[in-house]
């Protein structure tokens, strides 16, 4: 759930009960790296930190980004390196410590289950951070938005502590070309460390074609399978065939888009159904149609655990007990091509006069895409980015028309918005928000009540398997 809103709190109080818990790894490092400049409160951070096996290294991040007692209220947050094809050391070492402390604290006090979920569309963090959540024994790797197929062999080279590569997607690129990804994990510590067991590995997929290739070509193990359908938060696959829209412009999934679960069950995989599940009936019935569950992600992101703001929490969950949420699958926010579900919030990315508001700037770069250049090495270009930039890069000024910047508004959802002059004005302002949920949140106008307001992860739980 995009940016730390499946929290190592949340991922801990579902694993803790029996569950799989799952964490993000999309920009962890950022995450982390900020949290030591606001001060670590609580210290949870550094107790990860203090379990890692390289200590020399995370005094090196330590005395680079921590700040004791936090950053004034005025002061902007510093910048980390953003990663490319070729990063240096220390930025796979930031995304390996990283990992590993989310997961570490995920599974910290219990015996249960932890996964973490990497999206394929943000390529060049995957190794060393599948390395970092893995030495911290995570139990299930998740990968979507993209076709993992490499993955499998990933997890097994890792698991041996071995090099690993897999090919990353350059736009233009130079037929028979073929551009990897490379990750050592020997000598990234003081001493080399083989992770303690081989996880299992899960790839989101929404078609039979895409598990079926991924089951039978990917040349590894694949454990499990999650069907996601288009009423999914975050990002969709986009619709089969040509697209068509509707009259407000969202894309139009048909017949083509709903998958045979009868050839799902033919692989012979256990499979896990996602998008408007959260009822103890869809549970049921996803049962009943062969799936050994299902995955949640709306339902949770609301509750007292997940890393969303609390303020964004309180109004969506008022708006759901005396309105209805507006959602709306945004075909062109996204830079990275695939439709992205948009929960109308005010004073936020999701109104246009806000967004266009907002002065373009990429200083991120995790949605980036890589494109060669005339001599046959990669660039990195975001059509998010500051449109005279992207289209010197190569790109077409069309495909900027309706980008957000997903990377800075989804730190801003869980408090972390870096501070940007305000457009033609004098002063500071924090980078606002842009909120993603699955088209099915009436669960939480179940959960939630005008006498209680919030809910934990314990009663949705409770609420799925019926237990008093």
């Amino acid at each position: 759930m995009g940016i730390a809103i499946s929290s190592w709190q949340l991922a801990r109080s579902v694993a803790s009960q029996g569950q799989l818990g799952v964490v993000s790894s999309t920009a962890i490092d950022l995450v982390m790296v900020r949290t030591l400049q606001l001060g670590d409160p609580g210290g949870d951070m550094r107790r990860a930190l203090a379990a890692f096996p390289d200590q020399a290294l995370t005094k090196k991040i330590m005395d680079r980004y921590f700040i004791e007692g936090g950053k004034a209220a005025d002061q902007t947050y510093a910048a980390k390196p953003m990663i490319g094809d070729k990063p240096n050391r220390f930025t796979e070492q930031l995304i390996m410590v990283s990992n590993f402390c989310e997961v570490y604290l995920a599974k910290e006090g219990h015996d249960g289950m932890v996964g973490i979920n990497c999206l394929h569309k943000i390529q060049t963090p995957i190794l060393a951070g599948i390395f970092g959540a893995m030495l911290a024994g995570v139990d299930v790797v998740i990968v979507g938005a993209g076709i993992p197929i490499e993955i499998p062999k990933v997890i097994d080279g890792l698991t041996r502590g071995e090099p690993v590569a897999f090919s990353v997607h350059v736009h233009g690129a130079t037929k028979g070309a073929d551009h990897k990804l490379s990750f050592d994990p020997r000598g990234i510590m003081a001493e080399d460390i083989i992770p303690p067991k081989r996880p299992l590995f899960f790839p989101i997929v929404s078609s039979v074609t895409l598990a079926t290739v991924m089951v039978k070509k990917s040349g590894g193990i694949v454990d499990g399978l999650i069907i996601e359908e288009p009423s999914a938060g975050g990002h969709n696959a986009p619709p089969r065939g040509k697209t068509q829209y509707n009259e407000i412009g969202e894309p139009q999934y048909g017949p083509r888009d709903q998958v045979n679960l009868e050839a799902i069950k033919a692989l012979g995989i256990p499979f896990y159904l996602a998008g408007s599940y959260a009822t103890p009936q869809k549970l049921a019935a996803a049962l009943a149609a062969g799936a050994a569950g299902v995955q949640l992600g709306t339902v949770f992101a609301f509750t007292d655990e997940s890393g969303l703001r609390d303020d964004l929490k309180r109004d969506t969950i008022q708006e759901c007990l005396h309105g209805k949420p507006n959602i709306y699958k945004d075909p062109v926010a996204s830079p990275t091509g695939f439709p992205f579900q948009v929960l109308t919030v005010p004073d936020s990315l999701s109104e246009k006069e806000v967004y266009e508001d907002r002065c373009r700037v990429c200083d991120l770069g995790y949605l980036r895409e890589a494109y060669e250049k005339e001599n046959g090495s990669l660039g990195w270009r975001c059509r998010s980015e500051p449109i005279d930039i992207f289209v010197k890069k190569g790109g077409n000024i069309e495909e900027t028309e309706g980008r957000k910047c997903l990377c800075n508004s989804l730190m801003a959802n869980i408090g972390m918005g870096q501070l940007r002059k305000q457009k033609d004005e004098d002063g500071m302002i924090e980078e606002l928000p842009l909120v993603t949920c699955g088209d099915d949140i009436s669960t939480v106008s179940i959960l939630a009540t005008v006498e209680k307001p919030h809910y934990t992860a314990t009663e949705v739980l409770d609420y799925m398997l019926a237990r008093s």
